[in-house]
């Protein structure tokens, strides 16, 4: 049987971090290294305070705290934990291609192929190889060959182990999860491969909880995972518009239908639309796999999750303007919240971005406040999308560490993410401080709507009248 003694983690962002952090925490006995090239990604895994560690999430400076230095280990030197590992885990970013055959649909796979590649240069020892990055189906097999034709006659088993870590609550998740998805070949290798993964993993989860399947099988149930959870959330806010039109209200709609066992009351919460590094990924992901194979019906249908969640953002950022008599040339908006939800610091496909950018090409003025992200970041959504020069994104935006600075002259503010300290403010002191009529868009339906209509706001909330 094999018996793991040391992982290595390639990638040491928001999958790769807090899922060693936990495995290191739970297995004293195993020698956990995170490796990433971004010097300064390390360094701030390894800055003495772990406040400042590059991921926020509740419970994870703690977790880190304690395994760092005993098992748990960040460095550079990639090649080094490569060789000395019996384990592999691929942790890499795979983004959506923004170039060539399937460009803004397929995955781009440089990163995993270049860990291939950098695994079987270094290997001197058989490894096993597990995908823990949300891969398209049958990237294993690419994987495989690359390892099989140009290794040194070391051998590797690949394994798919899809993370479905829900950000703001990963540690929880990793704790406690629904369920441990592992995929592998059905070979004796393969099953001692994945025995060996299974053997990790129930150091703190219940066997019931280890599922394992073949690896096509794992890759597409990550996917299709994300696929309905973003449709539920797409769904909700299909329906949110048509509450506004009709006097109905959304938060009882969906109380509703959220007692029905069979549909239950998760992601039913309607908001401005989802973001995150995985829903809208994965979706196109499907769609794009979907067309490959020649299901246009089956690629239709999943890409109108995303068209509906596009739509909620720029109906949003159009109700700003109608409702600031069509124009908001030289007016400020005040942002409060960048993240894509509360309780992380992950800003990747955040609605925020995208509102901000519609509202920049109407020449708004916009000063955002978020209580964990940093202005470079906010500075590097913009500068991504590519849609005007960085310094008129400079000029049109602004950062501020001060929610009530941010808040002061304003015409409008915008709720983007729901952060529970916004519920806390000094409502009054910030009307106070606007200019007249304060108009506040709730895009998270997180404010007491009556309490702010009596100090005098002028409120607009998702999926209500």
């Amino acid at each position: 049987m094999t018996k793991i003694t040391k992982i290595c983690c390639i990638g040491a962002g928001y999958v790769g971090g807090p899922t060693m952090t936990v495995i290191a925490k739970k297995c004293p006995h195993i020698k956990v290294t995170v490796v990433d090239l971004n010097e300064e990604r390390i360094a701030a895994w390894n800055d003495p305070d772990t406040n400042n560690i590059p991921v926020f999430e509740p419970g994870l400076s703690e977790v880190v705290a304690e395994a760092r230095g005993r098992n748990l280990f960040f460095s550079t030197a990639v090649d080094e934990a490569i060789d000395e590992a019996d384990m592999v885990f691929i942790s890499v970013n795979t983004p959506t291609k923004t170039y060539g055959a399937g460009i803004g649909q397929a995955a781009d796979l440089k990163w995993i192929e270049l860990c291939a590649r950098q695994i079987a240069r270094v290997s001197k020892t058989d490894k096993i190889v597990v995908e823990k990055s949300t891969l398209p189906v049958r990237t294993a097999s690419a994987i495989k060959d690359i390892l099989a034709h140009t290794g040194s006659g070391c051998k590797f088993q690949i394994l798919s182990n899809p993370e479905f870590l829900a950000e703001g609550t990963a540690i929880e998740d990793l704790n406690a999860p629904d369920r441990v998805l592992i995929g592998g070949d059905s070979t004796e290798e393969g099953k001692e491969a994945m025995q060996a993964l299974v053997d990790i993993y129930a150091n703190w989860v219940p066997r019931e909880r280890i599922l394992t399947t073949n690896i096509w099988s794992s890759e597409l149930s990550k996917l299709t995972a994300n696929a309905f959870l973003a449709q539920r959330v797409s769904s909700i806010n299909s329906l949110s518009e048509l509450c506004e039109k009709t006097e109905a209200d959304i938060s009882e709609v969906s109380r509703a239908i959220g007692t029905d066992s069979r549909i239950g009351p998760k992601f039913l919460k309607a908001s401005v639309g989802f973001g995150g590094s995985c829903f809208q990924k994965d979706i196109l992901n499907l769609v794009y796999i979907a067309r490959s194979y020649g299901l246009q019906e089956v690629a239709d249908y999943w890409e109108q999750v995303i068209i509906i969640n596009d739509h909620q953002k720029k109906r949003f950022a159009n109700e700003i303007i109608r409702t600031s008599y069509n124009t908001v040339n030289g007016k400020k908006i005040a942002f409060l919240g960048w993240a894509f939800k509360k309780d992380t610091n992950d800003t990747r496909e955040s609605a925020a971005i995208y509102v901000a950018d519609h509202l920049l090409f109407e020449q708004a003025k916009i000063t955002v406040y978020d209580p964990k992200v940093q202005e470079s970041q906010v500075y590097a959504d913009l500068d991504y999308l590519r849609s005007r020069d960085p310094q008129e994104n400079r000029f049109g935006l602004k950062v501020t560490m001060d929610p009530y600075e941010a808040c002061k002259d304003a015409h409008a503010i915008a709720i983007l993410t729901e952060w529970d300290e916004f519920k806390t403010y000094d409502w009054q002191r910030i009307y106070d401080s606007m200019l007249k009529p304060a108009n506040v868009f709730d895009g998270r339906n997180l404010l007491d709507k009556e309490k702010l209509k009596a100090i005098g706001f002028q409120v607009k909330s998702i999926g209500t009248a």
